[in-house]
């Protein structure tokens, strides 16, 4: 049992070169399927953080002594601005942002209730990672103020709000998921974010 913690610390270490590249994969093939939006992005992001949060607490209170030294608050209240940022986020990039554009629309529905298989595996992956490949260092890991999966998503938010109204909304033909290079060139700043901060995580951990 002693030696159970190293191996999975070790298997972690090595993972994480190529959890990147995995993600990379599995968009860029919901990408040529015509199964990726801006919103499927974001709310992959959203996912991400909210996994890391459950393991977090999952952690908290399996360890008794870490549990009796934070508050309910400390342990659960995340998960009230989670709840925040989901609304928004499906409200906003799920449907408002969409209006109109049924196309975009259905795609999300799907993403939203789990009928995006892309979405699914990317998920499961994340999962796995937070549950079972946790890496210390990397979790107590913050930015000013904000957990490093937290940073991605406020600046995905912004950057996917400046996108949808500036790019998708005026040329909408170029840019809907069934058309192949416009969908590419829509995700690639958001797949560059999560390389630069991929990058970043591994130069400090």
């Amino acid at each position: 049992m002693k030696n159970i913690n190293p191996t999975l610390n070790a298997i972690a270490h090595h993972y994480k070169r190529w959890d990147l590249l995995l993600f990379t994969f599995l968009t860029s093939l919901a990408v040529v399927f015509g199964q990726t939006t801006i919103f499927y992005i974001i709310y992959f992001f959203w996912w991400n953080e909210l996994i890391r949060i459950f393991a977090t607490i999952f952690r908290t209170l399996k360890d008794k002594n870490q549990s009796q030294n934070k508050t309910s608050v400390e342990i659960f209240g995340p998960l009230f601005m989670m709840g925040i940022y989901f609304v928004f986020i499906v409200v906003f990039f799920g449907f408002i942002a969409n209006w109109g554009n049924e196309e975009l629309t259905m795609v999300n529905l799907g993403i939203l209730f789990f009928q995006n298989w892309f979405f699914n595996i990317n998920l499961m992956i994340v999962a796995l990672e937070e549950f079972f490949l946790f890496d210390k260092a990397l979790n107590n890991s913050v930015i000013g103020p904000f957990t490093p999966s937290m940073l991605v998503l406020h600046i995905s938010i912004i950057l996917g709000g400046i996108l949808m109204f500036f790019v998708v909304k005026t040329f909408p033909d170029s840019f809907g998921p069934q058309n192949l290079w416009g969908s590419l060139l829509i995700i690639s700043p958001f797949l560059l974010l999560k390389f630069l901060m991929h990058r970043f995580l591994q130069s400090i951990t």
